[in-house]
């Protein structure tokens, strides 16, 4: 089968990671037998400083004619990109997996969890208003946003070889209202499912968990606010954000991109980790084969996972980690490794 994919290269670094996952995805698609077509669409802080829009029209109307997108990091217009389109979109779930690549730090072990991330609510909504003497900001919880990203949890943690255990994060011992409502239809929700192990834990407590002990993390569901920042503290715990892939999940569309932003100090020089954006198009080709059922489009992703892998354990890295390759050198050397282990 043959996939239209919208290609967001974002600012800063973002071309520089992009043209590494495209190099990868590409021959990765030859490798396993299916077609990507690319089609370069403009977003972020150069398409506002060019057209006047950081996400034009053109954009958001080809975005509907592909069959997903990946996307790169974006500046100062990132909440005039990702989060309207999430709220566009309606892209709920937030996936982050943090998961140790090569060999794992001394003092944590392995790291192997995914927080599922509610992307739709919370205070996140934008809407802030000015008091007298300061603002407030308002945090939406509905019982239907809580209910489905239970839902994408519980059917994640039941794929993929998972564990089978469920974290819901939330503050509910404070705000008793919102939180109370997230934990309880969460509660709720798992309850269905009696092979999932359930449990609930306080934000602050989850933070200190993820890094005294994040082997005990599965799957963590959690709002927005929460989910966004405690999936910055499981990356860095894992091996740092440049190894950290995401996706944005609708019922209709989806986006993946990395999770790191755009690092103007770096952009242009060719040392940036591309490993994120890299990880970041196998879950959209694992995504693609699932929705349409391509198992070669799962093998496909299961290849870049392993090139990915065993490019790091043998050295061949990026500053960040210790070694020397370029963003470029190291795609081509997982695309090399996928090329040479094909059919």
């Amino acid at each position: 089968m043959d996939f239209r994919i919208a290609l967001i290269e974002g600012d800063g670094v973002g071309p520089e990671v992009i043209s590494a996952a495209r190099a990868v995805m590409d021959t990765a698609s030859k490798a396993y037998g299916f077609g990507l077509h690319f089609e370069k669409l403009r977003a972020g802080d150069g398409a506002l400083s060019e057209v006047g829009s950081a996400l034009p029209e053109s954009t958001r109307s080809k975005l509907y004619e592909c069959h997903s997108c990946l996307k790169g990091p974006v500046g100062r217009t990132a909440s005039d990109v990702i989060v309207r389109l999430r709220r566009e979109l309606d892209l709920f779930a937030n996936i982050r997996p943090a998961k140790t690549i090569g060999t794992p730090s001394s003092s944590v072990g392995e790291v192997d969890m995914v927080i599922v991330r509610e992307n739709t609510e919370d205070l996140y909504t934008g809407m802030e208003f000015e008091l007298a003497d300061g603002a407030v900001a308002m945090k939406v919880i509905t019982a239907h946003a809580s209910r489905r990203i239970a839902e994408y949890a519980a059917r994640l943690a039941l794929s993929r070889n998972r564990e089978r255990k469920i974290t819901c994060v939330q503050k509910s011992n404070v705000l008793h209202l919102t939180d109370g409502l997230f934990a309880r239809t969460c509660r709720e929700t798992v309850s269905s499912y009696p092979d999932i192990r359930y449990e609930e834990m306080l934000v602050d407590a989850a933070a200190m968990n993820i890094v005294r002990r994040p082997s005990s993390f599965d799957v963590i569901v959690t709002e927005n606010l929460y989910g966004d920042i405690l999936s910055d503290e499981a990356a860095e715990i894992a091996g740092g954000i440049g190894l950290s892939p995401s996706a944005n999940i609708g019922e209709r569309y989806s986006i993946f991109e990395p999770v790191h932003g755009a690092a103007f100090d770096i952009a242009g020089s060719n040392t940036v980790n591309p490993t994120a954006a890299i990880l970041s198009g196998a879950m959209m080709i694992r995504y693609l084969g699932e929705i349409y059922g391509g198992s070669d489009c799962i093998e496909a992703a299961n290849a870049i996972e392993v090139a990915v892998k065993n490019c790091i354990v043998s050295g061949k890295r990026t500053a960040d980690l210790g070694g020397n390759c370029s963003t470029s050198e190291f795609g081509r050397n997982v695309a090399m490794l996928i090329r040479n282990g094909s059919r």
